[in-house]
C-alpha cells in the first residue's frame, strides 16, 4: 500500500530515520570532507557550505533545500540550528531529514520533531518559522540536511535565490522549473549566468561564493546580497509591467481611501472653516493619530472580532468608524479625511530602508512595504507619516527617509524617492550631575534628552512592551556607555504620551568609578565614551556601503562634584575633529567651586556612504576615538601646616 504524501511527512517528522533511509536521501561523504581541518579558500573560517542547493518546481509545487556544512571551529557549530522562515498560508513544511556525520565517520541521524513557531501574524498573511538542531555536532562534524515545502491553494511561484551565507560556500546549484515565461533580475559578482533550458528549467551553478559582508554600518543586506530574483508579468517588459502594476495599485488606494460622505462630515468635526492649510493637515493628523493602530497592537482572533461586531477595515470609511486600523490603513485614511478637508494629498508607498532598498527590475510588487503620505501645503508638498504611532507631524521614520517606491500624482503614479533627514530633526542630549567621593563611589542622575528618531524608537516600544521590559532595553542601551563599575537605573519618562515634544529619560547613576594612585585620583574625562566601541576605528578597508540610518546629533554636558581633599591637575583638552560637510566633534571642560564640567558634541551630518570614502570616514573616528578617551586627573591637596 503507498502512503500518502500526508502520511509519509508525519513519519519523517516524528521518527528518526533510518541508516538505510538517510543512504538513500544523502551521498556519503568522501573521505577528504571527513578529513579536512580548514579551507584555503576561507582562512579562519569557522564553518564553510560544501555544497548547496535549492530547487523550485513550479509545475509539481515544490521547494526543495539541501546543505551540506564542515564544521571548522567552535563557532560554525552554531549552523546545527536550522531555523526555516516561511509564509504559512502558501507553504507547508512536509519532508525533512538530517544527520551529523563524524570525523571517524560515525552517523547521528534527526530524530526529534522540528518545532514550528509563528513568527508574525496579520490580517493579509502569517510567517511561521521551522526550527531543529541536528544531534551531536563536534568541531570536524558534516552537517547535512534536507528540507522540501509544498504550495498551499497556490498554483505558481517566483522564487528569489539567495547565494550569499554567513559562510564560504564551495559549490551551489540553483533551478526553477516553470511553463511560465520569467523575467528575473541578477545581482552576482561573477561570470556565471542563469541558463534556461528547453526543458523549462533555468538553473544557476556556481563556486567560491564569499561569505556575506559583515561590518559596522552597513545598508540592508538585500541591497548589495548576491541574488537571483523570478517574477511572472503578461506585460512583458519593466515599463510596461510598472505601468500596468501602477495602475491597479492606484486603483486600490483611491478605492480604500474614497472621500465618502461620512468622512466629509467627520471632517466638520476635526477642522474649522477659517483654518489654514497647515493648521488643517496638523488637525487631521491629531485626529488619526489617536486611533488604535493595530500594527503595535495585539491583533485581535475572529472570535473577539465577532463579539465587539468589528467589519474587516476594506475602506478608510470603516477605519475611521471603528477607530482602529493597521499602519497602512491609517496613512490611507488620512489621504481621505485631507482630501475631504480640500487638501490636495496622494498615498505613496516606499520600500522601508531597514529591510531592503527599491529594485525596479525585480517586477514584484511586494517589494513595497509602507505607505506615507504626500500633502500640499501652502504650494509645497510635504510628507507625513501618519501610519507610524506617536510619530511627529512633519517627520518621516527614519526607514521611510532616502526610501524609493511609487506614488500618486495629478498625473497618474510614478517612481519617487524620500529625501534624507536633517542631523536638527534627532537629537540626543544626555545631561549628568554626578557627586564622586574619595572611594571612588559615584552617584548622581542623568536626563536624557530625546527628539526625532531616538524618541520615536523608545515611544513605539512602550507601545508594545510592558513597563519591566523598557526598563530593561533602556538600562541595556546605556550599559556600554558607561565607565567600568557604573550601573543605571532607569527611573521613568518624561511626556511619553506628548509625541509632538522632546522626550525625556531619567536615569539614577550608582557605582565606583576611577583609580587612585599614590597622590593621584583618576577619572573617564569623556562619562559616556569611557568604553565607547566606536566604529570605522579597528578595520583599515571597507568592502560595502556605510549607512548610519539618519544624521544626528548628539550632546553630553556632565558635571562631576569632586571629592573634598582633591584638586585638579589636568582636565580633558579641547578638541575640535571636522570631516568637512560630513561630521564634527567638540570637546571643551571647565572648573568651577568644586566640580568639573565636561562637554562634548558629535554631529552626523550625512547618512550613505560609498565605501571608496572609507578613509576619510576612519581617519575621522580614529581622532574621535582618541580625543574621546581622555582623563580628569585629580590630585591629593597638601594638609595646612600644623593640622
Amino acid at each position: 500500500m503507498r502512503l500518502s504524501v500526508v502520511a509519509r511527512s508525519v513519519l519523517l517528522l516524528l521518527v528518526s530515520a533510518s541508516p538505510a533511509l538517510l543512504r538513500a536521501q544523502f551521498d556519503p561523504p568522501s573521505v577528504d570532507e571527513l578529513k579536512m581541518t580548514a579551507d584555503p579558500k576561507a582562512p579562519g573560517a569557522a564553518a564553510v557550505y560544501l555544497f548547496r542547493e535549492e530547487s523550485t518546481d513550479d509545475i509539481g509545487h515544490t521547494q526543495t533545500y539541501y546543505v551540506r556544512i564542515k564544521v571548522l571551529a567552535e563557532k560554525g557549530k552554531e549552523l546545527a540550528t536550522v531555523r526555516l522562515p516561511y509564509d504559512s498560508d502558501r507553504f507547508k513544511v512536509t519532508d525533512i531529514v538530517g544527520r551529523t556525520i563524524h570525523a571517524d565517520g560515525t552517523i547521528y541521524s534527526l530524530t526529534v520533531k522540528p518545532t514550528d513557531l509563528m513568527e508574525i501574524k496579520t490580517k493579509d498573511f502569517q510567517i511561521n518559522e521551522t526550527v531543529f538542531n541536528l544531534p551531536n555536532v563536534d568541531v570536524g562534524s558534516v552537517l547535512e540536511y534536507r528540507m522540501k515545502l509544498h504550495y498551499v491553494g497556490m498554483d505558481y511561484y517566483s522564487p528569489t535565490w539567495e547565494i550569499q551565507q554567513p559562510y564560504f560556500v564551495r559549490k551551489a546549484h540553483f533551478s526553477f522549473r516553470t511553463d511560465r515565461n520569467q523575467m528575473y533580475t541578477m545581482k552576482i559578482d561573477s561570470d556565471a549566468k542563469v541558463i534556461k533550458g528547453n526543458n523549462g528549467v533555468y538553473a544557476l551553478d556556481l563556486t567560491d561564493i564569499p561569505p556575506l559582508p559583515k561590518e559596522d554600518w552597513m545598508p540592508p543586506l538585500d541591497s548589495f546580497r548576491w541574488r537571483v530574483e523570478f517574477g511572472f508579468s503578461l506585460a512583458g517588459n519593466g515599463v510596461r509591467f510598472w505601468n500596468s502594476e501602477g495602475k491597479w495599485w492606484a486603483d486600490g488606494t483611491i478605492e480604500f481611501a474614497n472621500t465618502t460622505s461620512t468622512l466629509k462630515l467627520a471632517v466638520t468635526d476635526i477642522v474649522d472653516p477659517g483654518d489654514s492649510e497647515r493648521v488643517k493637515a496638523e488637525k487631521i493628523y491629531a485626529a488619526v493619530m489617536k486611533i488604535e493602530n493595530t500594527s503595535f497592537t495585539r491583533a485581535k482572533s475572529k472570535a473577539e472580532r465577532k463579539k465587539e461586531k468589528l467589519k474587516d477595515t476594506d475602506s478608510a470609511e470603516i477605519v475611521w468608524k471603528q477607530q482602529r486600523g493597521s499602519s497602512n490603513q491609517i496613512a490611507l485614511l488620512y489621504v481621505a479625511l485631507a482630501r475631504a478637508a480640500k487638501l490636495k494629498a496622494w498615498p505613496m508607498q516606499v520600500v522601508n530602508r531597514d529591510r531592503a532598498l527599491f529594485n525596479s527590475g525585480h517586477l514584484s510588487m511586494d517589494q513595497l512595504d509602507d505607505y506615507i503620505v504626500v500633502v500640499m501645503i501652502d504650494g509645497k508638498e510635504e510628507l507625513l507619516d501618519p501610519g507610524q504611532k506617536m510619530c511627529p507631524f512633519g517627520y518621516l521614520h527614519w526607514k521611510h527617509t532616502l526610501a524609493t517606491g511609487i506614488r500618486l500624482t495629478d498625473k497618474g503614479t510614478e517612481f519617487d524617492t524620500t529625501p534624507g533627514a536633517a542631523f536638527k530633526k534627532s537629537t540626543e542630549q544626555r545631561i549628568a550631575d554626578l557627586s564622586v567621593d574619595e572611594t571612588g563611589g559615584i552617584s548622581g542622575t542623568v536626563r536624557i534628552v530625546m527628539t526625532g528618531a531616538k524618541a520615536l524608537y523608545w515611544r513605539q516600544l512602550t507601545l508594545e512592551n510592558d513597563e519591566d521590559e523598557v526598563k530593561k532595553r533602556f538600562n541595556e542601551s546605556l550599559r556600554d556607555d558607561l565607565p567600568e563599575g557604573v550601573q543605571a537605573d532607569f527611573h521613568h519618562f518624561l511626556a511619553l504620551q506628548d509625541y509632538q515634544n522632546n522626550l525625556i529619560a531619567i536615569v539614577n547613576i550608582s557605582g565606583n568609578i576611577g583609580s587612585a594612585t599614590g597622590k593621584r585620583f583618576f577619572l573617564p574625562g569623556l562619562f559616556f565614551e569611557a568604553r565607547a566601541q566606536h566604529p570605522f576605528v579597528a578595520e583599515d578597508k571597507r568592502i560595502t556601503p556605510i549607512d548610519v540610518h539618519y544624521p544626528r546629533m548628539e550632546q553630553e554636558d556632565v558635571t562631576y562634584h569632586l571629592p573634598a581633599g582633591y584638586n585638579v591637575e589636568s582636565l580633558p583638552q579641547t578638541a575640535h575633529v571636522l570631516w568637512a560637510d560630513h561630521a564634527l566633534l567638540k570637546i571643551s571642560a571647565g572648573e568651577k567651586d568644586g566640580s568639573v564640567t565636561v562637554q562634548r558634541s558629535m554631529l552626523y551630518n550625512f547618512t550613505q556612504l560609498d565605501a571608496k570614502e572609507y578613509d576619510k570616514i576612519h581617519d575621522f573616528f580614529q581622532k574621535v576615538a582618541t580625543a574621546d578617551q581622555q582623563q580628569l586627573v585629580l590630585v591629593r591637596a597638601a594638609a595646612a601646616k600644623g593640622k
